[in-house]
């Protein structure tokens, strides 16, 4: 079942307290807010900004944010005077627009915000309650074989279906990672920041994934 729009924004700003102000929208028409967010003035104007996808600057509540990440399904924007900053996704369905505190991570949020957003879908692809994977063929009733009235054969070892919601998380990130403005741009940006704190993280992830695949 599709999570209503109230419970997603408090889930994702229970997962990360620099988030902390959300609101969700119906084309440009908001469907939810949280209380200490009145956006209704702007909305017009920023989701145009970003289905025009040339806007380098957005307004919001009276602050300039200039843009950082502007696509088709997601949108990051932070304040040049250290006042925070604005991520959004989008899909079919619904818009998600947050605000982060001045400490919060914009770029790192944006798949919080993408992943909280498909929890909000009706369309979202689900697990067969009743889907039994990996059953040996005596479970089933019996020894698969080729003429065996009609029996399907087992399952081979390992064939065990995917969740499609972790297909969908997995193939959003690896999306990111391929954008212009993704992984790499996250990086570059950073690094011209000289911010010690990301940098040593970035390293470590660096180094795990590196042990992880063997390079």
């Amino acid at each position: 079942m599709p999570v209503d729009p109230a419970t997603a924004v408090y889930n994702l700003m229970q997962n990360d307290p620099t988030i902390i102000a959300g609101a969700v929208l119906k084309g440009k028409e908001i469907i939810y807010s949280t209380d200490n967010w009145d956006i209704s003035g702007d909305v017009d104007r920023v989701v145009s900004s970003w289905i025009g996808q040339n806007a380098r600057f957005i307004m919001v509540s009276g602050v300039k944010y200039a843009m950082l990440q502007m696509e088709t399904e997601r949108m990051v924007a932070m304040s040049m005077k250290g006042e925070g900053s604005i991520v959004a996704a989008k899909d079919d369905e619904h818009k998600l627009i947050v605000y982060l505190s001045p400490d919060g991570d914009g770029r790192g949020a944006a798949m919080d915000v993408q992943k909280t957003l498909r929890t909000m879908s009706s369309t979202a692809a689900y697990m067969d309650a009743n889907a039994q994977m990996g059953q040996k063929g005596s479970e089933m009733g019996g020894t698969a074989s080729a003429g065996g009235g009609g029996q399907a054969a087992a399952p081979a070892a390992g064939g065990a279906s995917v969740d499609p919601q972790l297909q969908g998380e997995i193939k959003g990130f690896l999306d990111w990672i391929k954008a212009d403005d993704g992984l790499a741009g996250y990086i570059k940006y950073y690094l011209d920041q000289n911010n010690g704190q990301i940098i040593s993280e970035l390293s470590k992830i660096y180094a795990e994934l590196r042990q992880i695949f063997g390079v």
